[in-house]
């Protein structure tokens, strides 16, 4: 069935990680994307395992449900291509840094000439209004700018980055969100508008949720940082046999934590009588939860504690959640025949729609694998659509190794 976005057009004109899976966000929720590519194609084509080159491990898993299209946007013939799509598209996401995109006559303001309803997104990594606005950023970059980086020296004694692009993948989410918010103004108004996503105030965004803290008031009203999440004991507990992740939070949870453990002594204590208490001294309970799981199996605790409302849950490796029971039976795993890759194994989409469930309606494509396609709906003919191959406007899959 098509998914909540069927009917929208996006053309995409990102690479690596952020825009990518942000579209492909989209293109699973129903929206036809046109990846547009420059003859070099997507430079995370070339990462990671491959069983052809330009189709590695990266890519596939970050741009199902897209057409791709090869313009070399540099030549005049690629710019008016790429003006004839956006006629008709509802939705433009780049990752250019502004002044290249200007420098192409592809900017916010010549695009708006063509289509005036269209929802224009630029994300990169800091905001144009500021003087960090031409600097380049990777995720790493931002992780370092945003704090994430210096919360790893508050409790592991250096800064460190988190070992997942969490600034690429959170700000793609902010992508999704405001280029949708944008699409629905628009379908009450009319109008298109221009966004701009930078990384930087994204994660920075993030961070301050819970560690602003004490300066959310101005004056202060105690330092910034959420003091549980900064406690050098929190971390999975060990057992005698493995780790569990084991969280007494709120009242309720401490009671019944020291019932089932046979902990009664904890209770008497006025440290962790309250939420509160228990924050202030969270150093404490980490360490007494700790001491106490360690007396135990990982089977035993889960069959002591699971009957009860503790959060307790097993500690997965990255090869446990290829076989976790729970994404087994949410046929969280889809495998596709991919006809040049082959067996593919991909991630679900995490969101279920009753009457709109989109999913998977294309694999991955090769670089080009569109190109003709969609350069003939836009009503150029065949010889047309050669003299831009031959002129390396645009490019065809090649065959080789295949």
């Amino acid at each position: 069935m098509p998914g909540p976005l069927n009917g929208v057009r996006v053309l995409e004109l990102t690479s690596v990680v952020l825009g990518p899976w942000a579209c492909q966000i989209l293109g699973d929720l129903g929206a036809e994307i046109v990846k547009v590519e420059p003859p070099s194609g997507d430079s995370n084509r070339q990462l990671g395992p491959a069983r052809h080159p330009g189709m590695s491990a990266l890519f596939l898993t970050c741009n199902r449900n897209k057409r791709s299209l090869v313009l070399d946007l540099k030549q005049p013939a690629g710019r008016d291509a790429l003006l004839k799509l956006a006629k008709d598209a509802d939705i433009l996401v780049h990752n250019y840094r502004p002044a290249a995109l200007a420098r192409l006559g592809l900017d916010y303001e010549a695009i708006r000439q063509v289509n005036p309803r269209i929802v224009y997104c630029g994300t990169y990594g800091y905001s144009r209004q500021g003087p960090y606005a031409d600097r380049a950023a990777y995720d790493d970059s931002i992780q370092a700018a945003s704090g994430i980086a210096m919360l790893q020296q508050m409790v592991g004694g250096e800064p460190r980055y988190l070992p997942t692009i969490v600034a690429d993948k959170t700000t793609a989410l902010t992508v999704v969100n405001a280029v949708l918010a944008a699409l629905f103004h628009r379908e009450r108004t009319g109008e298109g508008q221009e966004i701009e996503v930078p990384m930087f105030e994204s994660l920075v965004s993030f961070v301050m949720a819970e560690h602003l803290y004490g300066r959310v008031f101005d004056p202060a009203e105690g330092p910034m940082g959420y003091g549980r999440l900064l406690s050098q004991n929190r971390r999975p507990f060990k057992t005698k046999d493995g780790y569990l992740a084991v969280l007494p939070y709120l009242n309720d949870h401490w009671s019944a934590f020291c019932n089932a453990t046979g902990r009664d002594d904890l209770l008497a204590d006025e440290r962790f009588s309250t939420l509160g208490s228990r924050l202030t001294h969270i150093d404490e309970v980490y360490g007494e939860v700790g001491k106490t799981l360690a007396t135990r199996t990982t089977a035993e605790w889960l069959e002591t504690l699971g009957s009860t409302p503790v959060p307790v849950m097993i500690v997965n490796t990255l090869e446990d959640l290829i076989t976790d029971p729970h994404l087994e039976a949410t046929g969280f795993w889809s495998f596709h025949d991919h006809p040049t890759e082959g067996r593919l194994r991909m991630p679900g989409v995490p969101y279920r729609f009753s009457a709109t469930p989109g999913g998977t309606r294309r694999l991955p494509p090769r670089l080009g694998e569109h190109s003709r396609e969609i350069l003939g709906e836009l009503g150029l003919t065949e010889t047309e659509i050669d003299a831009l191959v031959a002129a390396r406007v645009t490019k065809e899959p090649a065959e080789e190794g295949i």
